[in-house]
């Protein structure tokens, strides 16, 4: 696909990154754990059935290997473009691109997805897709990691590249937050959007097993704009010592952050619950939280 946006990620190097780490996935895999248990929980609480289904940038199945055991779901399609990750995943398997969806137009009663979507170059592209392969009234559930997602080693890297190399590279991709998500729903024609953020902050011995994790889980450094140079020695273990500085507990580990934005978004049917008119409320907000009801602008302040 040619995204109508600028390109951010260099797709292709992220496969090669996925496949070579491909054999270590599942010693790396904690957050697509936390992840799929997420989703599992969210769908297990919807009273109805979704017969056909898509894990979209499925890695090495983990996700659909947990919603596999909902007795709601029917059959689960992975969709990974990593040969070696696909190659480990169970069931019905296709290797594909996030960025081009092999799905035909309303075919999909559901489509999950885990920390995958925010790769995509276009990713108001990657969800127009999504919701045309949805059936009307079909469910998109999908987790992204946000914008606060390992600031700490950013930082880090910042401020080792301007001591030892003269300037900083682009080192940790950059996260949109909540915000962003929930517009480009509404953007890609999704009904009933929402987005929300959970933040996990992770303790490791030093920063570079942060990195190590990192490499595994294929989040490492695939941007179009990175320095096509190898890291140097030094940059790196200036970053480590900074990033002991910074952000290390009293016992010596470091803390690195995840924000996992959740969304979800509903392909648009004529029976959804649609959003009332601007004035048709038939009762007052006060009277059913029991307050005094107050002009708007004014203000109660306790000296």
């Amino acid at each position: 696909m040619n995204p109508a946006g600028p390109l951010i990620f260099d797709r292709a190097l992220l496969v090669r990154r996925r496949d070579r780490w491909a054999a270590a996935a599942p010693a790396h895999d904690f957050l697509l754990h936390r992840t799929a248990d997420d989703l599992a929980d969210r769908l297990s609480l919807m009273r109805r059935t979704f017969p056909v289904a898509a894990c979209v940038g499925a890695f090495h199945g983990v996700v659909s290997r947990r919603l596999r055991q909902l007795a709601t779901l029917g059959l689960v399609v992975d969709m990974e473009a990593s040969p070696r990750l696909a190659a480990q995943c169970d069931g019905s398997v296709v290797v594909a691109d996030d960025e081009a969806l092999p799905f035909r137009q309303e075919s999909l009663d559901l489509v999950v997805s885990g920390l995958a979507l925010q790769h995509a170059n276009d990713v108001p592209g990657a969800l127009a897709q999504i919701r045309r392969a949805l059936k009307p009234d079909g469910l998109l559930l999908a987790s992204v990691l946000g914008g606060l997602t390992l600031h700490e080693l950013r930082q880090a890297f910042v401020a080792a590249e301007s001591e030892t190399a003269g300037g900083a590279s682009p080192r940790v991709a950059p996260f949109a937050d909540v915000r962003d998500f929930g517009g480009l729903l509404q953007r890609a024609g999704f009904a009933l959007p929402v987005a929300d953020t959970d933040v996990v902050e992770v303790a490791y011995p030093d920063a570079l097993a942060l990195m190590r994790d990192v490499q595994a889980m294929g989040m490492s450094n695939a941007l179009l704009e990175r320095r096509r140079t190898f890291l140097r020695r030094d940059t790196l273990f200036r970053a480590a010592e900074i990033y002991a500085e910074r952000f290390a507990r009293a016992d010596g580990r470091v803390i690195a952050t995840f924000e996992i934005i959740t969304l979800t978004g509903w392909a648009p049917h004529p029976d959804q619950q649609q959003p009332l008119r601007p004035g048709s409320a038939k009762a007052r907000l006060a009277d059913a939280l029991g307050v005094a009801e107050r002009p708007a602008g004014r203000r109660d302040v306790k000296e």
